[in-house]
């Protein structure tokens, strides 16, 4: 890998913008299950079946209850060394990270130019007057809870199955692939539309495309250069590490 991860650090050094798309296997390592398929199974119930605004209008305390156990493993949760990596990166050029995690790992580990595309588990939205608020209780203290403002049901900040994301985001988000020099698609199955289009933005707009995952996507054959690699082993090859705190830049 050795030849590969100069040929990285070369690019990444010449580049004006890096910009980040990332996915659940970045946050795997993490030791977040991805909530789908049969490791994602809760009570008998797979996301798909809870992730939906009929779910929630069916029977929203068992959503938030569903929830409220994700919640109580993603507390659990440290950035690891791709996410601190990627901070680094940002201390150094131009970053923008893109994710489709709503774990908040990015922004833990200090990401601040962040498009966090499916929303943030630690954020609810008012279903009545449409507020939006952090609510970091682990566990939840009331099942469901309610708007600290109006006290209508709140909901998990978060797009479900069957939603649009936010067309602020996604505009944000196709602007930074059309411009970015080095695109990264790290631990992404590229199937999950419409974030899976926004390498083929890049691509077409000339940026050199850079896929780090274990597993062969749709992505593969767009990108420049493939790790077929853990993002946590690539970042340590690359030896960025984030400079001590108040430290020069």
């Amino acid at each position: 890998m050795d030849s590969t991860i100069d040929k990285l650090l070369n690019l990444l050094e010449r580049a004006s913008l890096v910009t980040v798309l990332s996915g659940a296997g970045i946050s795997a390592e993490s030791g977040i299950p991805t909530f789908r398929g049969p490791e994602g199974l809760w009570r008998n119930y797979r996301a798909e079946d809870l992730a939906t605004p009929e779910a929630f209008s069916r029977d929203p305390e068992l959503v938030w209850r569903w929830y409220d156990w994700r919640r109580g493993i993603v507390a659990q949760a440290r950035p690891n060394a791709a996410h601190v990596g990627l901070v680094a990166l940002e201390r150094r050029q131009r970053v923008t990270v893109i994710t489709q995690n709503v774990d908040g790992l990015h922004a833990l580990a200090g990401s601040r130019e962040l498009i966090e595309l499916h929303g943030n588990i630690w954020k609810v939205r008012c279903t009545t007057c449409a507020v939006i608020a952090t609510n970091t209780e682990v566990p939840l203290a009331v099942i469901p809870p309610r708007c600290g403002r109006c006290g209508a049901l709140v909901r998990p900040h978060i797009v479900w199955f069957g939603e649009a994301v936010d067309p602020y985001d996604f505009q944000r988000s196709v602007e930074m692939s059309r411009s970015a020099d080095v695109f990264l698609v790290i631990g992404t199955s590229g199937l999950v539309q419409p974030a899976a289009s926004l390498a083929q933005v890049a691509k077409s707009s000339g940026a050199t495309v850079v896929e780090i995952n274990p597993d062969s996507t749709p992505a593969t054959s767009l990108a420049d250069l493939v790790f077929p690699e853990r993002a946590t082993r690539v970042f340590e090859a690359l030896g960025i590490a984030p400079s001590p705190p108040n430290s020069a830049s």
